[in-house]
């Protein structure tokens, strides 16, 4: 059986130039040596226990060896008993050994592809394919392919999302042709369904060609056209690492990361608990030694985070071709994301204060049936603001404007939810002082401190609030520890929902959320008016709204989902 990526005169061969005879593909070999070590971390407890018990004996040795031995062999059959191949209309990825198991994907329910590439499958040249569906499961129960050469990867994933693309606009031409003509479509026709004359193909991507055979037309990926570049992350920019909370923090989530695994396996490896917990009682003791330790790691933090933001978003390219952005980036683990751009319903905008402050800023984009995408969906990393939205309007559309400020009442609200929480902590951490023991201090100063700094907060949060409609786009904007600008397209909304906690009624607010099919599902405007929200709402999608208004009349206090159209997801900021 060939390897994945085989080739006929050394060009690979397309799936639609398989002959009826061709056998499956399978994955490279190079995963005999890559599932083993991958299967190494949940076999190195059990072998160092074997190695315990046996009193590292030969015949601990032995059975260690055997495990070892078992490992490579259950890799083996794996990687026999799985083939891939495209066949007709579908993927089929079968693993048949005792039964016989076939996954089927429908080339036309295809959303991206995504090729990975971590340490040790870069080193061997070999990729992790994934496939998404838009089925809102795990990657894997999606589809994924790990194992297939690099060469392979990239000839699967063009041959996969041109089919993808193909099949759609045959189906669109032929229900539209039927529509033209009264007639009721018919079944959408396969691959090897083409004439050799071309017809049928006309709704087919650019850069396609169909080869004729016989009295039928395969597919195969021809002439494309180049990529076209948004842009390419500069080296320098990795100085921007800092800025961004996330990775600011990491040194405190690796410390916090290692007294957790001491504490959850020091058993395992024979460390007594107590010496832990004893180590951390005479660092405790000796505060030069803590206040050395704490300023090692404030002086750490810039500096991993740079290393983190290296990691992470090295080389990072977004460029848009045949159809799709294609987003790459990755230092140890290089990963490509293909995001259909028919697909994209807007962006999200996202600013931390230290980014606010320098310029700065990210953003995700909101594309319907994408899985995981906080992270396949990202547009930017952290880069100056005027080049993030100088991008993200060239590969999606600009940024909305003219946001509409909220009313007086949402900033009482904003402040009084920044600065109340801290005072009722601090009261009661002052009269525990008084009564009991003075030291409820260490808590009721800080809690003081928190409750003034909630002045400035509240009111940075109030001025973040906004909302907007420019007759094709909604955008809605909230938050200031992690402020963020939704745009979304008036045809993503599926509905809205209209909600008054007991609080907002009193003040005369509500929460408008757009429901949206993509992203996060909804997209709020936080404490508006009670006659602006609805109104808001009514301008987008007048024909929905309408009919349920009054004129001059305030909202139905209370949440509502609008009759006919599917609830968004709590909005955020209730309460």
């Amino acid at each position: 059986m060939p390897e994945a990526g085989a080739a006929r005169g050394g060009v690979p061969i397309p799936p639609g130039e398989r002959t009826p005879t061709e056998r499956p593909l399978r994955l490279s070999p190079k995963v005999l040596l890559t599932d083993p070590i991958r299967m190494l971390p949940s076999l190195l407890l059990p072998l160092a226990g074997v190695l315990f018990l046996g009193g590292f004996s030969l015949g601990s040795f032995g059975w260690a060896a055997s495990a070892v031995v078992g490992s490579v062999v259950f890799a083996a059959v794996r990687w026999l008993t799985f083939t891939y191949q495209i066949v007709g209309d579908r993927l089929e990825l079968t693993r048949a050994l005792i039964s016989r198991s076939v996954r089927t994907i429908p080339l036309e329910r295809i959303r991206g592809v995504d090729i990975s590439a971590p340490p040790l499958h870069r080193l061997l040249g070999i990729a992790v394919l994934r496939i998404d569906t838009g089925a809102g499961g795990d990657e894997k129960q999606e589809g994924e392919l790990d194992g297939v050469t690099v060469e392979e990867g990239e000839r699967l994933k063009a041959v996969l999302l041109w089919h993808a693309r193909a099949r759609t606009a045959r189906r669109v031409q032929a229900r539209e042709a039927a529509s033209a003509t009264g007639a009721v479509p018919g079944p959408d026709p396969g691959p090897d369904e083409l004439t050799a004359d071309g017809s049928g193909t006309s709704g087919a991507p650019a850069g396609t060609r169909e080869v004729a055979a016989g009295s039928s037309a395969r597919h195969e990926v021809g002439d494309t056209t180049p990529d076209q570049v948004f842009f390419v992350m500069p080296r320098k920019w990795l100085a921007y690492g800092p800025l961004s909370g996330a990775y600011l923090l990491t040194p405190f989530a690796l410390v916090a990361g290692a007294v957790g695994l001491a504490f959850q396996w020091g058993s395992e490896l024979r460390i007594d608990r107590r010496l832990v917990v004893g180590a951390g009682e005479w660092i405790w003791e000796h505060p030069p030694l803590l206040i050395a330790a704490g300023v090692l790691l404030l002086l750490a933090m810039p500096v991993i985070a740079v290393i983190m933001y290296a990691v992470f978003n090295w080389d990072f390219t977004l460029r848009a071709g045949e159809g799709y952005l294609i987003a790459g980036r990755g230092l140890i683990t290089r990963r490509s994301v293909s995001l259909e751009r028919r697909r994209v319903r807007g962006f999200e905008f996202v600013e931390g204060p230290a980014e606010r402050r320098a310029g700065l800023g990210r953003a995700w984009a909101i594309v319907t049936g994408l899985g995981d995408s906080e992270t396949r969906g990202q547009l930017m990393p952290v880069a100056p603001r005027d080049i993030v939205l100088g991008v993200v309007g060239e590969a999606i559309g600009p940024i909305a404007t003219g946001l509409r400020p909220h009313p007086p009442a949402a900033r009482r609200r904003r402040l009084f939810r920044a600065i109340f929480p801290w005072l009722v902590i601090a009261a009661c951490a002052v009269t525990a002082a008084l009564l009991w023991s003075g030291f409820w201090w260490v808590l009721a100063v800080p809690a003081l401190l928190l409750a003034l700094l909630g002045v400035p907060l509240g009111l940075d949060r109030y001025r973040s609030l906004g909302h907007t409609y420019d007759g094709s786009r909604l955008s809605v904007r909230s938050g200031s520890l992690r402020r963020s600008q939704a745009v979304v397209e008036e045809r993503a909304v599926v509905g809205w929902t209209l909600s008054q906690t007991w609080f907002q009624r009193r003040a005369g607010l509500l929460t408008v959320t757009a429901g949206v099919g993509a992203g996060t599902g909804g997209y709020a405007a936080v404490d508006v008016g009670e006659a602006e929200g609805p109104a808001f709402a009514a301008e987008v999608t007048p024909a929905w709204i309408a009919p349920f208004l009054v004129p001059g009349a305030p909202a139905t206090p209370g949440p509502s989902v609008l009759p006919g159209a599917p609830a968004a997801p709590d909005a955020p900021g209730n309460g």
